[in-house]
């Protein structure tokens, strides 16, 4: 039976978040929306047991419980990042600090279930200095190494290459990162639902791409 939940994406405004909240609202789960500015909210507002609020990855730990213990949240989903057109300083202050940030609030706040949205070889040291985004895979890296260290019950969903294709419902979770994978970023906020209700993938590390297997039975 699926137990209602308070669940907060931080990063709905993202191309894999905004696809999250809707398919979250679907499920029965409350959600919010955390996104930069209120003049994302109008976004959401045909969207199923959706809520917009304002969650700031440059506010201060206390700013962000806040928002937690005044929406009641007990599950948080991190899907942001601070986009391919800025530069290291700030993927360094969105995709780390601003994650690590939201995980020390989240204790803080006794809040105990944390989903990373990283990225497939994000543990894999030997292609990102060719990557073209070396900055990024640094930050994921850490980001995921403190949520593993940080005690709280997490899940890290690592995909390989996101593209705009439609969903297929199936995936591969897969050993070894190869050059050529891709996943439609529906697929990964199918992924994330999936895991979001199901306790046996806490303290657990899925690297995914497309693939033929349905994703219930991956888990």
């Amino acid at each position: 039976m699926n137990i209602m939940s308070n669940v907060l994406v931080i990063g709905a405004h993202g191309h894999v978040g905004i696809h999250m909240v809707e398919k979250l609202g679907k499920t029965g789960d409350n959600v919010f929306a955390g996104v930069r500015s209120d003049k994302q909210f109008a976004e959401y507002k045909d969207m199923e047991n959706v809520s917009p609020v304002i969650f700031d990855l440059n506010g201060t730990i206390e700013d962000m419980s806040k928002v937690y213990t005044d929406n009641s949240i007990d599950k948080i989903v991190f899907s942001a990042g601070s986009g391919g057109a800025t530069g290291d300083d700030q993927t360094l202050i969105i995709d780390l600090d601003g994650a690590v940030r939201s995980m020390l609030a989240a204790k803080q706040s006794g809040i105990i279930r944390y989903v990373m949205v990283s990225a497939m070889g994000a543990d894999d040291r030997s292609f990102w200095a060719d990557s073209g985004l070396h900055g990024y895979y640094i930050a994921k890296h850490y980001a995921d190494v403190e949520l593993r260290n940080s005690g709280l019950e997490y899940t890290i969903v690592r995909p390989s290459a996101l593209t705009n294709d439609e969903e297929t419902g199936k995936v591969d979770v897969i050993e070894q990162r190869a050059s050529g994978m891709n996943i439609p970023r529906k697929d990964v906020a199918n992924f994330v639902v999936a895991v979001l209700h199901d306790d046996k993938t806490i303290n657990h590390i899925y690297e995914i791409t497309s693939g033929s297997s349905d994703i219930n039975d991956v888990l």
